[in-house]
């Protein structure tokens, strides 16, 4: 399909993954076009590069296309849709789509409920830094690359697998990396056992000669390893994983521990990050190293230069021991008990002050309870209302619904304040000198952390 130079576009290119897969195609040499709702940083940048972006949906913006991309967000009313469809244009979903692009290499696909998107980021540093020249597809801004995507001319695509509407199922990758399974996006499963089910055929799906890489540490992860004669490696801090790490030190935003292969050391390891659960990003990293034939004393100089992504506790503004303000996606109980753990290791004795937007509303109605114990290594907690992320809102629920739960785990330091204009005020009197403020979300919460550096 790919083969021909094409007019291509996106309904819905905005957002970080289908513009990671616009900026692919657009260096490969096809016309792109796309629309979404708002401007944003993310439109002014496909503009310079020669993308045509449009503010809005009109069903003007596909009069000459020959291929349209949607993504799982836009809903069948929206108007450039149902032109395509009446014109008979051809429609593929961004995961489609990323199926088309990985026909043409060999895919690298990471898949899993949390860490996918620093682990995809991770890697694709580590190929571009030994001279595989990959194409990566990231779901978020990766630092080394200061973007969320990257054309290569080697034979490797590494690209996030987004199981969140099941479309990963329209991949077939050589390597594929499973960081955990969780229960998230149940507004689309319904239930775990759907989840799994759908990770079940995923590493169906991977190449004969292939591989998958799976954290052992996760519980669903091992279910899936004894229940499936699959080609896998495993990674974790447990002593039963292949690729494991262990005397773990964390100070600040550096981390250094061992390496070990079946119990042998490898090497030293140090990363620019904090938390667990960057250790078993980068343990996954250097699994997919080693099955490419890297030599470790390579992979562990590259990790320990990699930056991160934004939005993955990325530092807004630091003084040396006076207040810090972070920012971090964490939109899941397990993402935000992982983070804050990472700076209560880090930072034993300074105070924690989270600022939480909920995302979505069948999230916070279906997760509430275990975001009720996610937050009990903060000092202090401020709860915003849901971000809705273009949902309808559920009668009843709201980030008061979180507020009762926090309340129920006996945390004394609780707060809702549903407007998010209102936070600020409250931060500049409570916030002291030494103190750590973590804005967290997958919505627009980041804004408040901009805002309070401005004003300290």
């Amino acid at each position: 399909m790919l083969k021909e130079k094409l007019h291509i576009h996106f309904i819905g290119i905005g957002g970080v993954g289908m513009s990671g897969i616009a900026f692919i195609l657009l260096d490969l040499g096809h016309k792109i076009s796309g629309s979404d709702l708002k401007s944003s940083k993310i439109t002014d940048k496909l503009k310079k590069k020669g993308v045509i972006c449009y503010q809005g949906h009109h069903e003007d913006h596909v009069n000459g296309v020959d291929l349209v991309v949607i993504s799982s967000a836009i809903p069948e009313t929206n108007p450039e849709i149902q032109i395509s469809r009446r014109k008979k244009i051809k429609i593929l979903k961004r995961a489609e789509m990323l199926a088309e692009i990985m026909k043409h290499k060999t895919g690298i696909a990471i898949a899993g409920t949390h860490g996918k998107t620093t682990t995809t980021s991770m890697i694709g540093f580590l190929l571009e830094q030994t001279d595989f020249d990959p194409t990566v597809i990231i779901g978020g801004e990766g630092n080394n690359f200061h973007s969320n995507a990257k054309y290569g001319l080697g034979k490797y695509v590494v690209a996030e697998a987004d199981e969140s509407d099941g479309t990963f199922l329209n991949l077939y990758p050589k390597i594929a990396v499973i960081t955990n399974i969780e229960d998230d996006h149940l507004e689309y499963y319904k239930n775990m056992d759907n989840i799994l089910r759908d990770f079940e055929r995923f590493v169906e799906r991977i190449d004969s000669s292939g591989k998958a890489i799976l954290c052992i540490d996760c519980l669903n992860n091992q279910k899936l390893y004894k229940n499936h004669d699959i080609n896998a490696m495993t990674y974790g801090l447990s002593s039963k994983a292949d690729f494991q790490a262990g005397d773990i030190y964390f100070n600040r935003f550096n981390t250094k521990c061992i390496v070990y292969y079946h119990g042998r050391k490898m090497g030293d390891l140090s990363l620019k990050s904090s938390g667990y659960h960057n250790v078993l990003n980068a343990l996954a990293s250097i699994a997919v190293g080693c099955e490419l034939g890297i030599k470790y004393e390579q992979i562990s100089q590259v990790l320990n230069n990699f930056r991160g992504v934004k939005r993955r506790m990325e530092i807004i503004s630091e003084n040396k021991d006076d207040i810090m303000i972070l920012d971090d996606y964490a939109h899941h109980p397990t993402e935000v008990k992982v983070t804050l753990s990472a700076l209560k290791n880090s930072w034993k004795n300074r105070r924690v002050i989270v600022v939480f937007q909920p995302h979505r509303f069948s999230r916070t109605k279906l997760l509430a309870r275990k975001f009720g114990n996610a937050f009990m290594e903060a000092d202090r907690i401020i709860i915003n209302d849901i971000y809705s992320a273009n949902e309808n809102p559920i009668a009843g629920i709201s980030g008061e619904t979180i507020f009762n739960e926090v309340k129920k785990s006996e945390h004394h330091n609780v707060e809702y304040i549903p407007y998010k204009d209102d936070i600020l005020p409250r931060l500049e009197k409570i916030v002291k000198s030494g103190d750590i403020v973590i804005t967290m979300g997958a919505g627009d919460i980041w804004t408040i952390g901009q805002e309070l550096a401005k004003k300290i």
